[in-house]
């Protein structure tokens, strides 16, 4: 179930939050009735973003390997080239 609270819950209700994180739950903060931030578990964090920082540290090998850079133009006109294909 979503789990949504009060960001002063962070403060006041810190073992409740965190068993639910710990749990595996994400828990959604608000202000004021608006969305502020996400708490999530070292575990989930990394599950959601191991994809991203491999992928970013096998562009960082490929640029050292290759000095050719590609203007802003290029790259997105290759993208557009592929999507429209």
């Amino acid at each position: 179930m979503i789990q949504i609270r009060p960001v002063s819950d962070l403060r006041n209700k810190f073992p409740d939050i965190e068993r639910l994180v710990n749990e595996g739950e994400p828990v959604y903060l608000t202000k004021n009735g608006y969305g502020a931030m996400v708490v999530l578990s070292l575990d989930m964090y990394s599950h959601l973003t191991d994809g991203v920082e491999a992928a970013l540290d096998e562009a960082d090998r490929a640029a050292a390997e290759n000095s050719r850079r590609m203007t802003h133009e290029e790259v997105f006109g290759n993208l557009r080239r592929k999507i429209n294909v």
